[in-house]
């Protein structure tokens, strides 16, 4: 009896194996094709290594011309796959298997409680709140403000200097005009407690997450939990004015309007969901809008007709306000030609040249299988830069974007693109567009260095910060 049991016990053992084997060997079959080359490390150092080098477009031009538009890879210790084309940013950025997904030292430093974390109802709920304080009805209440930060700004940083370092300057004009607009943070001592620790917080964010002293990673942690302690203080100070009655609205700024959310259709957020979204805006709001700024500075110096258009452009709206009066939204409406010369640096020097979505469950894409717990990378540079969506992708030329509706759905997609667009999208415009009136009709500037190449790191970046010799043509 004893004999039979062994016996059934060693036939479903097997009967189970060759499931299995047979499972995964089917599994295989379904995946991409593509190697995952060494284990743990992949691909991940040939790709940065191209980052560093400028050459990320060639790395993945060689990679579909040898795997084709879906291939299997590994990245950053991942299983992935990677996907281009515009049928699949549509997928990554409309599917529901998908979630955004950041390196874990990304969500170490700002916190678990963020929206990229969340997906479902949780995501819908954050994302909900911070897109309503951010759409254009709300935003244009705030030019006023975000115009004399930026004014304040070129009158502190640039007059009264012969020389500027322009990508340095844009980060600090940025992260002033969240302070200001978004988190009703006024000049001052905290902000400037906040600025130096965000520094620190910042240089560690796409690292190896160990934590030991004297790593970018440790003194990250530490810059943030500086920043958790000052922006846990303000939103204690923004609770008791709440409930004491003295704000004079309740969507004044970002940290008031989740505050002031009632407990109905479960729209409260806790401290650590506050603390933690509001990090992330100040990340999120101040390294992209300041590389696009910086880019538009410098193309502007080597292109003399674009700078001539936007120049004309720019003074025409100037001249139709009294001396020391601020934009207002109509006037931004006017920026046409402006915000297509934005718009084509984002198409040729995107902030975020490539990103990532996690599989929460199994999903198929073009006749293959992406396994749940893999991650899909994807890039921006497939489409912004194909020949057949984009003519002459190399030549800078902004008005590809005359008449949006002719440029094809899910193409051009530095923000994202359908639901999963940047919940922060109107702010970045309406900030780049204040800054460049006053940039072009304020001050004339010429590029101090020949070199004016830059390195992805893995976000754009000048080389010597991108100095300027400046000029000064008027008052603020």
């Amino acid at each position: 009896m004893a004999s039979a049991q062994w016996l059934a016990l060693i036939l479903a053992l097997l009967l189970i194996i060759i499931h299995l084997l047979t499972k995964d060997r089917k599994q295989n079959k379904r995946l991409p094709p593509g190697s995952m080359g060494i284990p743990i490390i992949g691909q991940s150092l040939s790709l940065l290594r191209a980052m560093r080098t400028n050459t990320g477009e060639r790395w993945i031009e060689d990679r579909i011309n040898k795997y084709g538009s879906i291939s299997k890879l590994s990245l950053f210790g991942q299983p992935t796959v990677f996907l281009t084309g515009p049928a699949a940013n549509k997928f990554i950025f409309s599917n529901d298997s998908l979630a955004l997904k950041q390196p874990q030292s990304f969500t170490r430093i700002i916190g678990s409680r963020n929206m990229t974390e969340f997906v479902g109802a949780d995501h819908k709920r954050l994302r909900g709140a911070v897109s309503y304080f951010l759409k254009p009805e709300i935003l244009r209440k705030y030019v006023g403000k975000l115009d004399e930060e930026i004014r304040q700004h070129f009158r502190t940083n640039w007059f009264g200097h012969q020389q500027v370092k322009v990508s340095p300057s844009m980060k600090r004009l940025t992260f002033n005009a969240m302070c200001a607009t978004i988190f009703g943070i006024k000049q001052g001592t905290t902000r400037e407690l906040l600025v130096n620790e965000f520094k620190y917080m910042m240089a560690g964010m796409w690292t190896v997450p160990i934590n030991l002293p004297f790593t970018r990673f440790h003194n990250s942690l530490k810059g943030r939990e500086k920043v958790g302690k000052i922006l846990t203080r303000i939103i204690e100070e923004k609770r008791s004015a709440l409930q004491k009655g003295q704000c004079s609205s309740e969507d004044e700024d970002l940290i008031t309007y989740l505050l002031s959310l009632g407990t109905d259709n479960d729209e409260t957020f806790t401290e650590e969901e506050i603390l933690d979204n509001a990090v992330l805006l100040m990340i999120a709001g101040h390294d992209t809008t300041a590389i696009v700024l910086t880019f538009i500075c410098r193309h502007l110096a080597n292109d003399a007709v674009t700078y001539a258009a936007v120049l004309n452009e720019q003074e025409e709206i100037a001249k139709s306000k009294a001396p020391g009066e601020a934009l207002t939204w109509d006037d931004l409406l006017k920026m046409k030609y402006t915000w297509r010369v934005a718009q084509e640096i984002l198409r040729t020097i995107p902030p975020a040249f490539f990103g990532f979505r996690r599989v929460i469950k199994d999903v198929e894409f073009g006749g293959y299988l992406i396994p749940k717990g893999w991650q899909v990378f994807w890039t921006t540079s497939v489409t912004h830069m194909d020949g057949s969506i984009f003519k002459e992708p190399e030549r800078f030329d902004p008005s590809r974007f005359e008449k949006q509706s002719e440029i094809p759905p899910y193409c051009f997609v530095p923000f994202g693109a359908g639901p999963r667009i940047c919940a922060g999208y109107e702010f970045a415009k309406t900030e780049m567009l204040v800054a460049v009136h006053y940039m072009v009709t304020r001050f004339k500037w010429s590029l101090c260095c020949k070199d004016d190449t830059f390195i992805r790191d893995p976000m754009p970046s000048p080389k010597e910060g991108l100095p300027v010799l400046i000029e000064v043509k008027a008052s603020l």
